[in-house]
């Protein structure tokens, strides 16, 4: 049995995010999404929040679980006996950044494999940071997250 796991802040789940989820599920046994306690960026919504989210809008795939989790990813991994690590790519500075990332990766733990999706070409722009932007500012977002997320958002925002 193969386990994948697909770590991130996630703040919030995009269509992006469940576009990688999705097509990553279909593939692997068993997907673990791990959302990241303590990311070195401000969050909008807690730890808890965000696990809510996303496991609501990933509720109907069966083989994935939804879990918080510290420190690094490649312990989390090994805690989980993943054996893949899923990551999504936008664009070529995400590339460069995934890679340095990997290199790490694989000098900490060897035996886990990285599986990078390309995004798709509807969600290549999109990111959690522009989307809080928008809809922080007003800006329509229910196209960019699943209907649960853009409701959290307006009321994070007071709109």
């Amino acid at each position: 049995m193969t386990i994948a796991i697909y770590a991130g802040s996630f703040d919030p789940i995009t269509h992006g995010h469940l576009d990688i989820i999705k097509r990553a599920s279909s593939i692997f046994d068993e997907l673990i999404v791990g959302v990241y306690d303590r990311p070195e960026k401000r969050l909008l919504f807690s730890t808890e929040e965000r696990i809510q989210m996303v496991q609501q809008a990933v509720a109907n795939l069966k083989n994935v679980n939804v879990q918080s989790y510290a420190g690094l990813t490649v312990d989390f991994a090994k805690k989980m006996r993943a054996q893949v690590m899923v990551r999504g790519l936008r664009m070529s500075s995400d590339f460069e950044r995934e890679f340095e990332m990997a290199m790490m990766n694989k000098k900490l733990a060897p035996d886990l494999e990285l599986v990078c999706f390309m995004a798709s070409l509807q969600y290549q722009f999109l990111s959690s940071s522009l989307l809080k932007e928008v809809a922080q500012l007003g800006g329509c977002s229910e196209e960019m997250v699943p209907k649960h997320v853009a409701a959290a958002l307006r009321k994070k925002f007071g709109l």
